[in-house]
């Protein structure tokens, strides 16, 4: 029996023959290699890709919140994001299936985006000019999701030889990237990551209260 039949037994549709996950990786080299060109060839601006608090509260460019989850900052950034989404993202559309992995990656990423644009906006600092972009906001979303629903699922983290666990993992990594964006001054978009987590830790908590047997079921089998 498939992961995923523990968690729903709903008739499959087209999604169920799609690896999003895989998919969503592609799009995301795609669109990087693309919006990459055509800014550097002056077709496109970086207003016009890249989420900025000042232009969302002016209205304009609202289409950002969707184009910044697909845009990278460089290379090492999309390597960055893409590998962590490889391992994340295969485990958690294992879990809730191809449909419901889709929606919950798309609305984790633009509720991390939002959050980035109401933090900028209430403190008035200097990421309310800035612009933000990546798909870390969603990868986030989907660490924070795994925390609740398998906490004893033991990972490895970068730079760390022995296995952790997710229950510790997940706000580990948020401490050490803030840690490294204020003692090195690193552009790190915390408040998106922050975001995105607080969303997937919500969508677990929906889901562990809506099915409660197999959500257990889920967690003792990956503890």
């Amino acid at each position: 029996m498939g992961v995923y039949t523990v968690v729903s037994r709903k008739k499959r549709s087209l999604f169920s023959s799609l690896n999003v996950n895989f998919s969503l990786i592609l799009l995301n080299v795609f669109l990087f290699i693309l919006f990459s060109v055509l800014i550097g060839l002056g077709v496109l601006s970086l207003d016009f890709v890249a989420i900025k608090p000042s232009n969302i509260f002016q209205g304009k460019y609202l289409w950002t919140f969707i184009t910044s989850m697909f845009m990278h900052a460089g290379l090492f950034h999309i390597f960055a994001n893409m590998l962590s989404l490889f391992f994340v993202g295969s485990f958690v559309e294992k879990l809730i299936g191809p449909k419901r992995y889709f929606y919950f990656y798309m609305f984790a990423g633009i509720f991390a985006s939002l959050f980035f644009v109401l933090i900028s906006f209430i403190f008035q600092g200097i990421e309310f000019n800035v612009f933000a972009v990546g798909a870390s906001g969603a990868i986030f979303g989907l660490v924070g999701f795994l925390m609740i629903l398998v906490p004893n699922l033991p990972v490895y983290i970068m730079f760390i030889p022995i296995p952790v666990k997710m229950k510790y993992a997940a706000p580990g990594i948020l401490i050490v990237l803030w840690i490294i964006s204020q003692a090195g001054g690193v552009p790190i978009g915390n408040t998106a990551h922050l975001g995105g987590f607080i969303f997937g830790i919500f969508y677990a908590l929906y889901l562990r209260n809506k099915y409660k047997n197999k959500a257990r079921a889920i967690s003792r089998h990956f503890s």
